[in-house]
């Protein structure tokens, strides 16, 4: 069963919706013992970065969420979710990441129009699991105003002023910047990947 953790904003209907029409089985859970149990975890987000890790630490599931990761559950973080890997965000300096990988979540240029949002395609740069079958160059939905900069965790790239990680594949942690859940055909194929693993 699939796990969502529901700290208390992002798109969680949207999210269910898409599980709901693969025929997914799914929960909502909100505290660390519902993650201890969890056989796959989502954390879908939407909004400010700092907000929802200061979330992540009154709810107490930090920790517990390092620990499954690093016990092996196979992860997927959606947009502010994929951004919460790592250490820190130029949106909230002053608050830790989990920090499963180094690194800072950067804005965009000054001169960009922010937030980069709409459909842009996705440049594979290897192999990924997330992506099988969707062809070379997939289009998806984004809506964001941060980035996680290009890395070799990088499965896919978007570029938008730059190149950015679009897809991060590493073991068992998986993270989309874009939206699967708004981004049709294409997004229930890719959580339909991850859902099979």
């Amino acid at each position: 069963m699939i796990t969502i953790f529901d700290y208390g904003a992002g798109n969680l209907r949207s999210v269910e919706n898409t599980l709901g029409e693969l025929g997914c089985d799914y929960r909502l859970v909100r505290d660390a013992a519902g993650l201890e149990a969890a056989a796959k975890i989502v954390l879908p987000g939407v909004g400010h970065f700092g907000q929802m890790m200061r979330a992540l630490d009154q709810l107490g599931v930090r920790a517990t969420l390092m620990d499954r990761i690093a016990a092996g559950v196979p992860f997927l973080g959606i947009c502010l979710g994929l951004q919460a890997l790592y250490e820190s965000s130029e949106e909230a300096p002053d608050v830790r990441g989990l920090g499963v990988f180094p690194g800072v979540v950067r804005r965009f240029p000054a001169d960009a129009r922010v937030p980069h949002m709409g459909w842009n395609q996705l440049e594979p740069r290897r192999e990924s699991k997330l992506l099988a079958g969707l062809g070379a160059h997939p289009f998806v939905y984004f809506a964001h105003s941060y980035y996680v900069p290009e890395s070799p965790l990088a499965a896919a790239v978007c570029t938008y002023e730059l190149p950015y990680t679009a897809v991060l594949e590493s073991a068992n942690v998986f993270g989309v910047q874009f939206h699967p859940e708004k981004s049709a055909a294409m997004g229930l194929r890719i959580v339909k990947n991850y859902a099979d693993m």
